[in-house]
């Protein structure tokens, strides 16, 4: 089962434990960081990831180029739906998420670039000028 914490970050039964798992390659604006205000677009992000993963089984893909953790402690992954969406994929592909980098490249780098490039040319989500322009600040 799963649970949003928010556009990027969600929460996973893993072996009966609740596993708090950031999506590898993407970031959304903040609307649950206690040091931020809400950002532009974060609360459409939030009820996107909700839609798409909300209740759901979903699968983690783990990318050995990356860290298993972040700083936070949660797990790092690729979040899977039955249909073989890639969630990560798709949020960005939809203008919910800007396509991120942390420190190194990671399996799926050139694919969400990719994505990120079409929804921007698109004027999706965030990237529309009647929400962010893509300043989610």
């Amino acid at each position: 089962m799963t649970s949003v914490t928010d556009g990027d970050t969600i929460r996973v039964t893993i072996d009966g434990k609740s596993t708090r798992v950031r999506l590898i390659g993407i970031d959304t604006p903040e609307v649950s960081d206690p040091r931020k205000t809400v950002q532009c677009f974060g609360l459409e992000a939030s009820r996107r990831a909700t839609e798409l993963m909300d209740e759901t089984q979903v699968w983690l893909e783990y990318d050995p180029s990356q860290s298993h953790r972040d700083r936070y402690g949660r797990t790092l992954a690729y979040v899977w739906q039955s249909e073989g969406v890639l969630v990560n994929e798709q949020m960005v592909a939809e203008g919910f998420a800007h396509e991120y980098t942390y420190e190194t490249p990671y399996k799926y780098q050139d694919r969400f670039r990719e994505a990120e490039q079409a929804a921007r040319t698109a004027e999706r989500g965030l990237w529309s000028p009647a929400t962010c322009a893509g300043n989610t600040n």
